[in-house]
């Protein structure tokens, strides 16, 4: 069984996947300000309810952002921590290819970057923007786009649809890879694709590190 988890928006999600990706469950729910409270106890009850111990999980697969850097850590931190205890392999699935994955229809994945930009990945494109949101156009305004239901209120996107369902698009995906290539990605390596620095931290100037004798 693969474990899923997505939490790259307020709008986070676990999934329990068979080993070939086949959806099991999952569960999504709008976290708030709250956004790393309940992973771990969705997580376990989710299992719980499914009758599925620790010990049966296969793999664990995780969003990578870029997206919430609070989200991101914990679902980060859970999935690896999982990883490393039972000895399973990880893959780290780019979480805005991951919501178009989860809903066909949309024409684009939109995240919050900062209190006034997004983060965009457009259908079709491999290569994520980041916009502000004075700079959205009328068309992607309405149109169908997978974005967090706080994003869409904030940034005046009127057909949103909430990525509650995208852990288990990050399973599909991990499944895949896992079929590729069977130990999945390096646990030591594997961190969150943030692409912009968290608040209050600057770039370091190759003149400031400090290096010991």
């Amino acid at each position: 069984m693969i474990v899923a988890i997505e939490c790259a928006s307020t709008d986070s999600s676990v999934a329990l996947a068979a080993p070939d990706g086949r959806p099991i469950a999952v569960e999504g729910w709008s976290a708030g300000h709250r956004q790393g409270h309940e992973v771990l106890p969705r997580l376990m009850a989710l299992l719980e309810r499914h009758g599925v111990p620790l010990g049966e999980l296969t793999a664990l697969a995780v969003g990578t952002g870029p997206g919430s850097f609070t989200g991101l850590r914990v679902g980060m931190s859970v999935a690896k921590g999982l990883a490393y205890g039972l000895d399973r392999p990880i893959v780290g699935v780019p979480s805005l290819a991951a919501w178009l994955r989860a809903e066909p229809e949309a024409a684009a994945a939109v995240g919050r970057a900062g209190a006034r930009d997004a983060y965009l990945l457009v259908r079709g494109e491999t290569e994520i923007r980041v916009i502000a949101a004075d700079d959205l156009t009328v068309e992607l305004r309405s149109a169908v786009v997978a974005a967090p239901r706080e994003l869409a209120d904030a940034f005046g996107l009127l057909a949103a649809r909430a990525p509650l369902e995208a852990a288990s698009a990050v399973a599909q995906a991990a499944a895949e890879e896992l079929a590729a290539s069977p130990g999945g990605d390096d646990l030591a390596l594997l961190e969150p694709g943030y692409l912009r620095l968290p608040r209050g931290i600057r770039p370091v100037d190759a003149s400031e590190v400090i290096r010991w004798p």
